[in-house]
């Protein structure tokens, strides 16, 4: 009898126990982001793993049985052995308005998924994958004091932290062809932002000004809910259809706040603290997301989807506000994503890359924030690809995957707002890759030696 080999997938239990206790490894590190200031940040809801981001960003309609695709949990389902994975995200970023730009940069472990196949009709899993990321920093002058036209009003806005979800999905077949999961999630984790101001007169610089600080930390934690399904169709020999859809439920996410108002001189040192509130509880109303897909495949070489999104972010309130602490209201989101995925030769001998699997997508999306009624998008187009180690058996098998994405959001534009005040939006021009390891190992199978 031949025993599996727990190490890797027992290594993998361990660091899911490890980050479960540290939620911040996951939610924070995407680089200085100035929208991530909205709602709940950047907001990476049921995205996928290093497969999708290969393909757009693409994947409900897509199954798939060496990744993990808890995109929509009934393509569980399609999972043919024990399978462990792990991805690990690093990003470059650009950001520039109309006066002057900023690099960074980051890395950090992006996601973990478990699957097993229960029995010939189900298929379960569990993971820990980010929810949300808070990272920002930004500061501006203004000259706004009536009455004095060598005042200065500087204000800087910072915040890091964010959300993780660990869940469980399950996937059973109903009938031929159709299959049904579900995925039920606890997220847990805090935000931190802080807004300070600082005012300079005829006979006092700006350098030389107090700091007000006003400092915000919020606790979130609660259940979320989704539920998916998939059909696939045999259209003729070595053509299918897949279609699916996935429904993320409307999340009231439970949370605790505390504010502190501190005054500081010009060497940051603090005065005094002239207000503080501590755990005032409330929530964050996460709105629905909906998300559909269709993909032909040929069951054994490429695919080739088609997926759309939306999310009501005019629902979103966060402790009775709207639009969270930024006090900015938000608008629905709408997301298309396509890709495909090619793999020359699965069981090719003499030629290693054509056992590659090849992928690429382009991916649009609109952004919550509307600056002066205009809508912002974020583009972008991927490319990844799958690595399949040469030690491979029918019992288990090791593959690398990496995925690229290539994108950009906002615009550079002035806004004239109806004060007669101006506003700059910023453009981020963003490079993200993530590189995927992947464990199939067949468990409970007993081998005899003749």
């Amino acid at each position: 009898m031949s025993h599996p080999k727990f190490a890797g997938l027992a290594g993998g239990f361990s660091l899911l126990g490890l980050l479960a206790a540290s939620p911040a490894v996951l939610g924070q590190g995407l680089g200085n982001s100035p929208y991530s200031r909205l709602g709940l940040g950047d907001a990476s809801l049921n995205s996928g793993g290093v497969r999708q981001m290969g393909m757009g960003g693409i994947g409900v309609a897509a199954p798939n049985s060496v990744n993990v695709n808890e995109l929509n949990p009934a393509l569980l389902y399609y999972t043919a052995r024990t399978t462990f994975e792990a991805g690990f995200t690093g990003q470059f970023k650009t950001l520039r308005n109309s006066v002057s730009r900023q690099r960074t940069g980051s890395g950090n472990l992006g996601y973990l998924a478990l699957a097993v196949p229960i029995t010939r009709r189900w298929a379960g899993a569990i993971g820990l994958k980010p929810y949300s990321a808070v990272d920002y920093e930004s500061r501006t002058v203004d000259n706004t004091i009536q009455g004095d036209p060598t005042s200065q009003v500087e204000k800087r806005y910072t915040g890091s932290g964010g959300l993780a979800e660990a869940y469980m999905s399950h996937s059973v077949r109903l009938a031929k062809g159709l299959v049904a999961g579900v995925s039920a999630g606890y997220v847990f984790g805090s935000i931190e932002q802080e807004t300070s101001t600082r005012i300079s007169t005829s006979s006092i610089p700006l350098s030389l000004a107090n700091r007000d600080i006003y400092q915000q930390q919020v606790h979130y934690s609660d259940f979320a809910f989704r539920g998916g399904v998939h059909y696939r169709h045999e259209l003729k020999d070595k053509l299918n259809l897949n279609v699916g859809g996935t429904y993320s439920f409307r999340s009231n996410l439970n949370g605790e706040r505390s504010t502190t108002l501190i005054r500081q001189d010009y060497n940051e040192i603090q005065l005094n603290s002239l207000a503080q509130e501590i755990e005032i509880a409330g929530k964050a109303q996460v709105p629905a997301l909906t998300q559909v897909g269709i993909s032909l495949d040929n069951n054994r070489s490429w695919s080739l989807s088609l997926d759309g999104a939306r999310q009501q972010w005019s629902q979103f309130r966060a402790f009775g506000e709207q639009g969270g602490s930024a006090m900015i209201p938000l608008s629905d989101t709408y997301r298309v994503g396509i890709g495909g995925e090619l793999t020359p030769d699965a069981t090719s001998v003499d030629n290693y890359f054509n056992r590659i699997t090849y992928r690429a997508g382009l991916n649009v999306a609109q952004l919550p924030y509307r600056p002066g009624g205009n809508t912002l998008y974020d583009r972008s187009v991927s490319w990844g690809f799958a690595l399949p180690l040469p030690t491979a058996t029918a019992l288990d098998a090791t593959t690398i995957s990496l995925g690229f994405t290539y994108g950009q959001r906002g615009n550079t534009d002035v806004l004239r707002l109806s004060d007669g005040s101006t506003e700059r939006n910023v453009k981020e021009d963003y490079i993200r890759m993530q590189l995927g390891v992947t464990l199939n190992n067949r468990w409970f199978i007993k081998r005899r030696i003749e």
